[in-house]
């Protein structure tokens, strides 16, 4: 690539990154100190084995529980910080944000966090949040399917709200672009790096028609460059997912090895085969000067990609909400 090119992307993301943090709001988190290893230590010792025990089932039975679960815990922290926002149930005084744009027909998995939390009443009742719950479920279905581990700082409280507002506003989606999305993402003390771990989350992920839809009836030949071999992934594509029907069919993100926690969804933003138009940004954008050279160096160093992105799971989980709440004793509803 010529050097005037590459001192504009660079001059681009530079500019744009300027802009937000002049435009961004300061979101401070609630004292992530607070949380602890050894929280439940005295009061649940057991906490971690019943959580493993009931994710080994489901993901034995489906490997695509895994995704569901690291899925729930990324859309909760998203909205209020990590605090079980997610599971509520819609009320006669509230929309929950199961009815989000980005949740709504595709965020699923809340059968299983109900049988996890029934064993967690039963083994030590009132005490396990529903948030550290996720968090520990969602370490869980990432070991699963042969990704790394992480120790999860606990102590979560659960919200007694929630906000349909900000589910709508505050998850990423699959349409917006490369500085959008950062954005979204320093608006939870995340940064790029981050953001690029953690969407590497899709190894295992599967997506809706809805959101591909204009991905692969728009930019995906020219992001594959016409390659012979793209062009007959985009006709399966295309074969998954028509023009004008099957919204809620869906496809696997990584079409090399979608039931195994690993590296290769990079390979395909490098290939130009990204099936969201998000993802794909982070390698194509004119903006991505950075955030291309970091999908390049987790693609070509799979423990660099496992660090980073074990680091960046406690970071997001971190994210508490600063309102406070309680320990629920049905995860779909606040306490009585």
């Amino acid at each position: 690539m010529a050097t005037g090119v590459l001192c504009f992307r660079a001059f681009a993301l530079s500019l744009a990154y300027l802009l937000l943090a002049m435009a961004l709001p300061s979101i401070m988190a609630q004292d992530p100190s607070k949380l602890s290893l050894e929280y439940y230590s005295k009061t649940c010792p057991n906490v971690e084995h019943v959580v493993r025990t009931e994710m080994e089932c489901a993901v034995r039975a489906d490997t695509r529980n895994a995704a569901l679960m690291l899925r729930l815990h990324f859309h909760d922290c998203f909205v209020q910080g990590c605090d079980g926002s997610v599971l509520l149930d819609d009320t006669a005084t509230m929309i929950g944000e199961k009815q989000a744009d980005q949740n709504v027909n595709s965020l699923k998995g809340f059968d299983l966090v109900d049988k996890i939390k029934e064993k967690l009443e039963a083994e030590c009742p009132g005490t396990v949040s529903c948030a550290d719950l996720l968090a520990i479920a969602a370490r869980d279905a990432v070991v699963l399917v042969g990704g790394p581990y992480w120790d999860v700082p606990v102590g979560r409280l659960d919200s007694k709200k929630a906000s349909l507002d900000l589910a709508n506003s505050d998850i990423p989606t699959a349409q917006q672009g490369l500085v959008t999305l950062i954005a979204k993402f320093w608006q939870k003390g995340l940064d790029a790096t981050d953001m690029v771990a953690l969407v590497g989350s899709h190894t295992i992920g599967f997506a809706r028609c809805e959101n591909f839809r204009d991905r692969i009836y728009g930019d995906f030949e020219m992001t594959s460059k016409y390659n012979p071999s793209s062009e007959t992934y985009l006709s399966k594509l295309k074969d998954i997912c028509p023009r004008d029907s099957g919204d809620d069919n869906i496809s696997a993100m990584d079409s090399y090895t979608s039931d195994v926690f690993d590296n290769a969804y990079f390979e395909t933003l490098i290939k130009g085969e990204g099936l969201l138009n998000s993802d794909q940004e982070m390698w194509s954008s004119i903006a991505g000067y950075s955030t291309a050279d970091t999908v390049n160096k987790y693609w070509a160093d799979p423990a660099a990609f496992f660090k980073q992105f074990s680091d960046s799971m406690v970071k997001m989980g971190n994210i508490t909400n600063p309102a406070g709440g309680e320990v629920r004793k049905n995860c779909r509803f606040i306490n009585t």
